[in-house]
């Protein structure tokens, strides 16, 4: 299999990922990393570890999360990605103590990807390597890729249970054939230009983090009383 190949398994695997599958092994496959932590930060969703491939990647993770910094906030919270191809000679002035933590566990390099969907941040992958070194322009992009595909099936997952933690909200995400709905989220693409599937899955999240059902974000939407056009642009 060429690199191509291997590449279009990848996002595949992804896109096509259950509640079971390994979702680090993708990124693995296709690039020159030895460990990869995937985890959700912040508000809406809260800071939890969605999939770690190795002990030492989860042990980074969890220090991200416990100190409140580190490549992965950053990354999110910029919506760039935080390149740092050798830990050991860098210094963070966003980042200090998570700094000194990584040059102290004798991690060589970090290279962190936000999550977000629109202007809707979600957390960070964050790819770990155990030899200093950058990451090829190419690679960037293709990492980039794959954290785009991984980010859809993050999302669903927190929404998933957060609709199990919240009886009314779960009745309405399943009651989707509900026009207002459809019309709502052909609005939201328009607005913040996104596919339809996106936009569906970006209604749920906002209401979620607003702390209203669906059909009620939906009427909003219709009613024109919210408009997501300044959130996407205040994103960027």
């Amino acid at each position: 299999m060429n690199d191509d190949e291997a590449f279009i398994t990848a996002i595949a695997a992804l896109h096509g990922a259950s509640e079971t599958d390994d979702v680090c092994a993708p990124f693995l496959t296709v690039l020159p990393v030895t460990g990869v932590g995937i985890t959700t930060l912040g508000d809406p969703f809260g800071s939890e570890i969605v999939s770690a491939s190795d002990p030492s990647a989860e042990r980074f993770e969890e220090l991200q999360i416990d100190l409140g910094e580190g490549p992965s906030w950053e990354a999110m919270r910029t919506g760039r990605p935080v390149l740092v191809p050798d830990v050991q000679t860098t210094t963070s002035e966003v980042w200090p103590v998570a700094s000194m933590a990584m040059r102290e566990a004798d991690l060589a390099a970090v290279f962190a990807f936000p999550m977000r969907i629109g202007a809707l941040p979600v957390g960070s992958v964050d790819l770990y390597g155990q030899h200093a070194g950058a990451l090829p322009g190419h690679l960037v992009q293709d990492a980039a890729a794959l954290t785009d595909a991984i980010t859809r099936q993050v999302l669903r997952r927190a929404l998933t249970r957060a609709d199990a933690d919240a009886e009314e909200e779960h009745h309405d995400v399943n009651v989707h054939s509900r026009r207002e709905v459809y019309q709502a989220s052909g609005v939201l693409a328009a607005q913040i230009g996104v596919g339809a599937d996106d936009a569906l899955l970006l209604l749920r999240a906002y209401a979620f983090a607003d702390g209203l059902s669906v059909r009620a974000l939906a009427n909003e939407v219709l009613a024109r009383t919210v408009d997501f056009t300044d959130r996407n642009d205040s994103a960027r």
